[in-house]
Formats: structure tokens, C-alpha cells, sequence
């Protein structure tokens, strides 16, 4: 499961609704629908609000925006009600590892899509986070960790 911070523009096709789906998924968890998924460390940041589905609802509706404008037609009869108001709080750490991740699958799946974004050293986020300085945050450390260890061994580096 990926819940994107970056902006929903630079995800390809495919990603797009893949975020959907995921998105609908973490708003079947945080409803308490499933049994699957319940610790997963990206629902960290919406569980951690007084209200999570109001917040994965505004999430579902700006993918549903971007799909609309891309000619599109995603089911917003399955976003919940009301939607969150606010921003949430994300930091650049974050949204810079998550920006190298896309790029590493755009290069693969879309290379058109990933041409794109090479243009770019930190991309735009989605208009539901406001972005301050920080780290990659610790829900998302030990992959991040795991990710370096694995590229310096790969390159000889320790």
C-alpha cells in the first residue's frame, strides 16, 4: 500500500488508480471492514488524526480530481462523508523519498511519464499535505534503511 504524498499529477497511468485502490482499501481498514492490512505503516499518518476517514476521504477525492482531469471516471460514490478541512503535516524527507521511489518505478513501467519528471528535484505534493523540513519519517525508516543498505552493498559502499 502506498499512500502517496507527492502530487497525483506525476503518477502514471497505472499508478493513478492504483493509488485508488489503495486509498479505497485504507478507508475500509480505518472502517474497521477488513482484517487485512491493519498495521500497515502507511495508514500511520491518518490514524494519527482525530478524525482519519474525514482525512482519507479528502486523499480519495483529490485522486478522483486528477483522474477527472485526465479523462477518467473513478466511483466517488465510494468516498466517505464528510470530507477534512485541514492540511495535514508531512515533512520534506518524506516526500523526497517518496518522490525516488515513483521514479524508480515510472522508469520502468512509463518511461515517457518518468522523462517527465526528471525535470524535477522535488515535485509538487498533494494539496492535502503542507510540507516542512524533516526526515523520512519513522514509519517508513526501516524500509528507508533496508533501501540504503541494499544500494551500498550493491555499489561496495558501507
Amino acid at each position: 500500500m502506498r499512500l502517496w504524498t507527492v502530487h497525483p499529477r506525476y503518477l502514471d497511468g497505472k499508478g493513478l488508480v492504483a493509488a485508488w485502490r489503495e486509498g479505497l482499501l485504507a478507508q475500509k481498514v480505518l472502517r474497521g471492514e477488513t482484517r487485512g492490512y491493519t498495521r500497515h505503516p502507511q495508514l500511520a499518518r491518518f490514524r494519527a488524526q482525530p478524525k482519519p476517514l474525514e482525512v482519507i476521504a479528502t486523499y480519495l477525492a483529490l485522486l478522483a480530481d486528477e483522474a477527472t482531469r485526465r479523462g477518467y471516471a473513478f466511483d466517488v460514490a465510494k468516498i466517505s462523508t464528510p470530507r477534512f478541512a485541514g492540511r495535514l503535516v508531512e515533512t520534506r524527507g518524506q516526500l523526497l523519498f517518496e518522490w525516488r521511489h515513483l521514479k524508480r518505478k515510472l522508469r520502468s513501467r512509463s518511461p515517457r511519464v518518468y522523462r517527465k519528471c526528471l525535470g524535477f528535484d522535488c515535485p509538487r505534493a498533494n494539496p492535502l499535505f503542507r510540507i516542512v523540513k524533516g526526515p523520512v519519517r519513522e514509519w517508513e525508516k526501516k524500509r528507508h534503511r533496508l533501501t540504503n543498505q541494499r544500494t551500498s552493498t550493491a555499489t561496495g559502499k558501507k
